[in-house]
């Protein structure tokens, strides 16, 4: 616990009075005090694995968060649909960026090793360079430790497949690596992980400061346009930014790096993020293709709206559903905007509209604007939507007013009873913004369906269109008993 409170974004006369509620119902304090740190502190904070193929980057993730999510195979160049996944150690809760898979490509190893790192430090807090012991330091090593040096990010030198007490002089030849203490580590087997984490949280920060991606806080708005290949991104830029800026053609993936564009629209100036499209399957890809989805999944990270392109001339697939999901996880603002709407007939728009019933659901909070990035149709809707999406993304609900909100819905609508038992909710507070972050306090485990239900009425009550909505429960098994927490 820190001496400095910790107080979400409440006020110090709100929180006073909220953690006074608190002790009234029999909660822990200093639990309750945790709860709305964690969740006030919004991003958390990014680890990144990096080293060159086949060393045990995905076994050392899947050790790090617990279970077997990232693709193993004892061959260099596997990858995977997802490289993000949350983990916890020693009680804080951190991302961790998987870098493994990629294919040495026809620029050469140097080259390779060199772009892998590059992207995956992009966004990073802190990074894990994982080097295999038996093996020793070779070159492609050397030449990720430049590019370490380089970006300046802490990081933390892991000797990967110690399995024993011989093999730990293997791990001290690293020290020539000059990047401090190399942890002896057998990700297969867990050996050493425990001191090597511990070794990250002292380099990892508590929590992001308020920026996006290394960009403070008050500079122009970031944006980023994602969607699957050819759906129109460059298009889309160009059209706003009404000249040519960015190469279009009609061949999927012509762009690889997210070009940023600084541009004036309604006498506010925007920061604009052309991402590459995000292929099919992750796995499939090799080079360029393989970096470019780390690129825009590192544009998402950065930006603070996603504007997400679908493309109406075809169904809406598993590929655009992931992609959003992307950025809802991530915890953008999101604007849907359907593209080459000119070119629907009345058939297609039917269908098109029944998809977005069925298959967009888990955004039909976001606003929608229907575009043609190539006539220029209704492109001026685009930054009123985005506005509405930031608008709602920041929207801050004081303690009382939610608390009355909250007492109205358990009096209208209780939850309904499990095991002769009726929990309830008790109080919250919405600890944070950008996304807006809630904190429920209940007598008793809340189902799924009725969280559902709390953020159904939240949105319907408060507005937060276009924003993603995080709502946590604390239950409090027993007055005046520890609460636990559930999910």
């Amino acid at each position: 616990m820190n001496d400095q409170h910790d107080h979400g974004a409440l006020g110090d006369a709100e929180y006073a009075e909220f953690m006074e509620l608190a002790a009234e119902e029999g909660f822990d304090l200093e639990e309750v005090e945790d709860a709305i740190g964690e969740a006030g502190h919004g991003p958390l904070p990014v680890l990144a694995v990096v080293g060159r193929p086949n060393v045990g980057k995905s076994t050392l993730v899947n050790r790090i968060i617990g279970r077997r999510e990232a693709v193993v195979e004892d061959k260099p160049g596997v990858t995977r649909d997802r490289v993000t996944y949350e983990a916890e150690w020693a009680g804080r809760r951190f991302k961790v960026v998987d870098t493994g898979g990629w294919e040495q490509d026809v620029l050469g190893i140097d080259a390779s090793v060199a772009a892998q790192a590059e992207y995956a430090i992009e966004t990073a807090d802190a990074v894990v360079f994982v080097v295999d012991a038996k093996v020793g330091a070779t070159d492609s090593d050397e030449a990720v430790v430049k590019l370490l040096r380089r970006a300046g990010k802490p990081v933390v030198l892991c000797a990967n497949k110690v399995d024993g007490q011989s093999g730990e002089a293997d791990a001290a030849y690293l020290w020539s690596l000059g990047l401090g203490q190399p942890y002896p580590v057998s990700s297969l087997h867990g050996r050493g992980t425990g001191d090597m984490l511990d070794a990250v949280l002292d380099v990892l920060p508590e929590a992001p400061e308020q920026t996006f991606g290394g960009a403070p806080m008050g500079g122009p708005r970031r944006i980023a346009l994602i969607g699957r290949p050819n759906v129109g991104k460059s298009s889309l830029l160009n059209k706003v930014a009404r000249e040519d800026r960015v190469v279009v053609n009609e061949l999927a993936g012509t762009t690889r790096d997210p070009v940023d564009e600084l541009i004036e629209l309604g006498g506010v100036t925007w920061k604009f993020v052309d991402t590459a499209g995000i292929r099919k399957k992750v796995h499939l890809q090799q080079g360029a293709d393989y970096y470019a989805s780390l690129r825009t999944a590192a544009a998402v990270e950065k930006a603070e709206v996603a504007v997400i392109l679908i493309d109406t001339t075809e169904s809406i697939s598993v590929q655009d559903q992931r992609i959003i999901t992307m950025a809802v996880e991530a915890g953008r603002a999101i604007v849907i905007a359907y593209n080459k709407w000119d070119e629907l007939d009345e058939e297609r728009r039917y269908y098109l509209e029944r998809e977005i019933e069925t298959e967009m659901q888990q955004v039909s909070w976001a606003p929608r604007v229907n575009v043609s990035a190539k006539t220029g149709r209704h492109m001026e809707k685009l930054v009123p939507a985005i506005e509405t999406a930031l608008a709602g993304w920041e929207t801050r609900v004081p303690t009382g007013r939610l608390n009355a909100f909250l007492g109205e819905i358990v009096a209208a609508h209780p939850h309904p009873i499990r095991g002769g038992k009726q929990p309830r909710i008790l109080f919250g507070t919405q600890a944070g913004s950008k996304p807006p972050r809630f904190v429920l306090f209940a007598s008793g485990f809340l189902e799924h369906g009725y969280r559902r239900f709390i953020e159904r009425r939240l949105r319907e009550e408060f507005g937060f269109e276009g924003t993603p909505l995080h709502i946590s429960v604390r239950v409090r098994e027993k007055r005046g008993a520890q609460y636990k927490k559930k999910k």
